[in-house]
């Protein structure tokens, strides 16, 4: 069992090995959920976008910082299409 310990702004580190598990990083959401389970409660965390973005709300950070009107979007494609990667 791993202890975590909180802030005096009641913040927490969590251990690497949960990280690793949860496939979670820097900046990531978790989903904490009270549950019981045989008449224990218990916490369950789950990662945010795991399961409350679409596949297509991923794509945030590739569109970030770029513009999206027609025109761009299409001279985007055609430069990916020239370059070989579509």
């Amino acid at each position: 069992m791993t202890r975590i310990r909180l802030t005096t702004k009641r913040q927490a580190t969590l251990p690497l090995q949960l990280c690793d598990e949860l496939r979670v990083g820097p900046g990531d959401s978790l989903l904490v959920d009270a549950r019981v389970i045989d008449g224990e409660r218990v916490w369950l965390l789950t990662p945010a976008d795991a399961v409350e973005a679409p596949w297509f709300a991923r794509l945030r950070r590739y569109a970030k910082g770029k513009r999206h009107d027609l025109a761009s979007v299409r001279r985007s494609v055609e430069k990916a299409r020239r370059d070989g990667r579509v």
